[in-house]
């Protein structure tokens, strides 16, 4: 476990996690902020946004990437590279396109894009199209701490590769069920993982979003998981 400083990582709803550097950067995890029907309203609003990293292009994870980007021109706007491909053709500067393996420097960070299962197309218009890859992040700090924010993602057992290779000491877990992993399937991720700490996410917003944190807690307990389970409500922080 690293005793070096962490970020401080405030949830906005749903997916969407804002993670303030320990320099005061400030880095914003699938900005779905506008039409975030979770996000409170003080967190509309940024006064801040040093760089962006997308895991897929559905509209409740990229959903307000364009605005956000043209106003604030963060340094860094990292997606997969036909997303990028995407958000340049809106007029998005400082896109950093990469691919699943693949590693660079974000402010500073070590952002590794890595697996997830699910889908990314990209509602433009009327029309659906290709945006690469679904992906989530294994992000380190300079001091070494790391975390893992998911994206949308079913339960795949390369997770314990993740946590062999990594070793994120923090997860963010998808728990809603329908699109994405249930509390069942995230406990096991947990194991897999090997986590000391869990923040779910992606739950609750609509009420197709069937899993909730009490069952994700049941479900630890259930499959032996040590794991401390770490409840944000939108606007809360950690």
């Amino acid at each position: 476990m690293s005793n070096h400083p962490r970020p401080k990582f405030t949830y906005v709803g749903h997916a969407t996690v804002r993670c303030e550097l320990p320099g005061g950067e400030v880095v914003l995890i699938d900005p779905w902020v506008q039409g975030n029907p979770a996000c409170p309203q003080s967190l509309k609003q940024l006064d801040r946004l040093d760089a962006v990293l997308i895991t897929h292009a559905h509209f409740d994870h990229i959903g307000d990437a364009v605005a956000l980007c043209k106003e604030h021109r963060p340094k860094k706007v990292v997606a997969n590279f036909e997303t990028c491909h995407w958000l340049e053709s809106k007029g998005v500067e400082n896109c950093s396109g990469m691919n699943l393996g693949g590693c660079q420097d974000v402010l500073g960070l070590q952002v590794t894009m890595v697996r997830a299962d699910h889908s990314c197309g990209i509602s433009d218009g009327d029309q659906i199209l290709y945006g690469g890859s679904a992906a989530g992040y294994v992000v380190r700090l300079p001091g070494g701490y790391t975390f893992y924010h998911a994206g949308d993602t079913a339960l795949f057992s390369d997770m314990q590769l993740f946590g062999e290779i990594y070793r994120p000491e923090l997860a963010f877990l998808p728990i809603g069920d329908l699109f994405t992993m249930d509390p069942g399937q995230a406990a096991r991720a947990c194991r897999y993982l090997g986590v000391r700490k869990v923040v779910p996410i992606h739950w609750g917003t609509f009420p197709a979003l069937t899993g909730t944190p009490e069952k994700l807690r049941k479900a630890l307990g259930n499959d032996g998981v040590t794991c401390e389970l770490i409840v944000l409500k939108p606007g809360e922080s950690y």
